[in-house]
């Protein structure tokens, strides 16, 4: 018997932290352990659902993470395919490095954060804090990483610098796909919410380094997750 016939008859070993966590957990693993070398071709994703007892939709959630690092590519017509058997230390979301994004979201986002403090209306302090409302119900990784852009994108407006709003909007799409791939870490997303929510009741206060402080607490906090997603055994 082969070795990936093996491990798609042994049952997974990770813990239930989260259903498409612990789809992304098995397969991270069996690839970076040489279960799943590269070229192999992936089961399919109801295979994969059955063998977890999950979803497709979950699955499909998993595998956009393995493909975010680098680690399988789909094919048209033939499923997913393992391209690498270790997780790039600076993975490339859209456009940019994450490197890249780690580097430049604090120059732009701190102070943007900082005037939407002291600029912002009131309408938009509403529209915030029903953004962070919504967020913290929505039950679907991949639509919160959008709603999650658009908080950014709102904070950056409020800051009336269209300079910074300008710079954000360009790498909005490189900063979603960071989020779906950091959403399959456990409780993420969990204290992802707790940090906007943080940013958004600062900026209420009219307070700049308050405001900036949460903004540059939470980029940091994102900074910790993509180095445990990258990194762990």
């Amino acid at each position: 018997m082969d070795r990936v016939s093996t491990w798609a008859e042994r049952p997974p070993a990770v813990a239930r932290v989260g259903a498409a966590e612990a789809v992304f957990a098995d397969l991270r693993d069996a690839i970076l352990g040489g279960e799943l070398p590269v070229g192999t071709r992936l089961p399919s994703e109801a295979a994969l659902a059955e063998r977890h007892g999950v979803s497709r939709s979950v699955v499909r959630e998993a595998l956009r993470s393995c493909h975010a690092l680098g680690l399988t590519e789909p094919r048209t017509g033939l499923g997913s395919f393992v391209v690498k058997d270790k997780v790039e230390p600076d993975p490339v979301f859209g456009s940019f490095a994450a490197s890249e994004l780690l580097e430049a979201r604090p120059l732009v986002e701190v102070p943007a954060a900082g005037w939407a403090a002291v600029r912002h209306t009131d309408s938009e302090l509403a529209e915030l804090r029903g953004l962070i409302e919504t967020m913290t119900g929505e039950p679907d990784p991949q639509e919160w990483a959008v709603l999650d852009g658009r908080l950014h994108g709102l904070i950056a407006q409020s800051s009336r610098n269209r300079v910074l709003e300008s710079v954000l909007a360009a790498v909005r799409e490189a900063s979603t796909a960071q989020s779906q791939a950091l959403n399959l870490l456990p409780d993420r997303r969990h204290r992802s919410d707790v940090e906007h929510a943080a940013i958004v009741e600062a900026i209420a206060t009219r307070d700049y380094d308050a405001a900036a402080e949460a903004m540059r607490a939470h980029l940091g906090a994102v900074g910790e997750a993509l180095r445990t997603l990258t990194h762990r055994p």
